[in-house]
C-alpha cells in the first residue's frame, strides 16, 4: 500500500528547493506558498504531482502554472495587503487563493464557465470570502471596480490589452506574458504619472489569452 503524501512537508520542500534558490525573496509570498494547499486545486489523478516543479493540466486545454511561476508573478505585484487585485484567468483557483491571501479584495475573470464554477466552489469551501468572480472576456477587464492596484494575467497575449492598462491605478502593477503562441516574455508594467514603465522578467510559456484584445478562439 502506497504511503500517504505529507502535503505540509511537500509545501515546505517546494519553498526551500524550488522558490528560494531561484530568487523569490518576499517573505509574504514564501509564507503563503507554503500555506495554500495546491493539492486541492489539481485533478485527483495528478494529486501526487501537485508540488512538482512543472505545470499540470486542469482540463479544457488549461493548466495550473508551475509553482515558481506563480511565486514570481505574485512577487512582481508587490502586494502589501490593501490592494484591489484583478486576476485574468481564474483557472484552477490556486493563483486566486494566493492573491486572496495577499490582497484586500480579488476580482477574478474566467471565460471557461465550468472552470470558474469549480474554482469558486473550492475557494468557498476553503473559506475565502474576499473574492468576486465573473465569467467574461478577461481582455476587457472589469470596469465596474476599477482602478486596480494590481492586475495579473495568467495566459499569453499577443500584446498588452489596452483596457487592462486603462484600468490600472496610478503606481499600480500589471504582470502579463506577452509573445507568440509558443513562447512569451513575462512583462511587468508600472503606471507612473500616466506613463507605463515596462520591465522584462524573463521567458515563459502560457496557454493562449483568448478574447477581443487577445488571440481569437
Amino acid at each position: 500500500m502506497a504511503k500517504p503524501i505529507d502535503y505540509r512537508l511537500a509545501r515546505e520542500k517546494m519553498v526551500k528547493k524550488q522558490l528560494a534558490p531561484r530568487g523569490i525573496k518576499d517573505p509574504r509570498v514564501l509564507e503563503v506558498m507554503g500555506k495554500v494547499h495546491r493539492d486541492r486545486f489539481v485533478e485527483e489523478a495528478l494529486v501526487g504531482e501537485a508540488y512538482n516543479d512543472h505545470p499540470l493540466p486542469i482540463g479544457h486545454r488549461q493548466t495550473i502554472s508551475q509553482p515558481y511561476i506563480v511565486a514570481l508573478m505574485t512577487e512582481a505585484l508587490e502586494l502589501k495587503g490593501e490592494e484591489n487585485t484583478l486576476e485574468i484567468g481564474t483557472g484552477s483557483g490556486y493563483q486566486t487563493a494566493i492573491l486572496a491571501e495577499l490582497s484586500e479584495k480579488v476580482y477574478t475573470i474566467e471565460r471557461v464557465r465550468p472552470l470558474l464554477v469549480k474554482a469558486r466552489n473550492m475557494l468557498a469551501e476553503l473559506g475565502y470570502n474576499n473574492i468576486m468572480f465573473k465569467a467574461f472576456d478577461g481582455t476587457l477587464g472589469w470596469k465596474e471596480y476599477e482602478p486596480y492596484d494590481a492586475i495579473m494575467v495568467t495566459a499569453g497575449a499577443p500584446k498588452i490589452p489596452q483596457p487592462l492598462l486603462d484600468q490600472l491605478a496610478e503606481d499600480g502593477r500589471l504582470v502579463i506574458p506577452v509573445g507568440n503562441k509558443f513562447s512569451q516574455e513575462l512583462i511587468k508594467v508600472t503606471r507612473k504619472k500616466g506613463n507605463y514603465v515596462q520591465e522584462n522578467l524573463g521567458g515563459c510559456r502560457f496557454v493562449d489569452l483568448v478574447g477581443v484584445h487577445g488571440w481569437k478562439d
